[in-house]
């Protein structure tokens, strides 16, 4: 792999860039604009801990209110899935196989 005109002038613009970022956050204003930054992350981060400490039960609830919406615009909706999982089982319901049977081996 050969470094041509473009990749050297490129590595060169981005260490520029780094240096004046340096030299920016270095100064008073640079220094102000990194404690906002922290504010700013540390809130966001108890936010979404926050969220994760909500989401079993906002997902049981929606869970619950599905059901009940389900339920009551489309009474049969149960009957229908019943007997769709049935189909797909073969109409046993629930496997009472012990042991499933082997899949076959498609290349020999």
């Amino acid at each position: 792999m050969s470094i041509n005109a473009k990749h050297l002038a490129t590595f060169i613009l981005g260490a520029a860039a780094g240096v004046a970022a340096h030299k920016y956050l270095q100064t008073e204003e640079g220094e102000k604009l990194l404690e906002d930054l922290k504010t700013k992350a540390n809130n966001l981060k108890a936010e979404a801990e926050g969220a994760i400490d909500k989401a079993p039960e906002y997902f049981e609830e929606l869970k619950t209110k599905g059901a009940e919406t389900l339920k009551g615009n489309f009474p049969d909706a149960e009957a229908f899935f019943k007997d769709l999982y049935d189909k797909f089982t073969g109409g046993k319901g629930a496997s009472t196989d012990p042991e499933p049977s082997p899949t076959p081996n498609p290349i020999s």
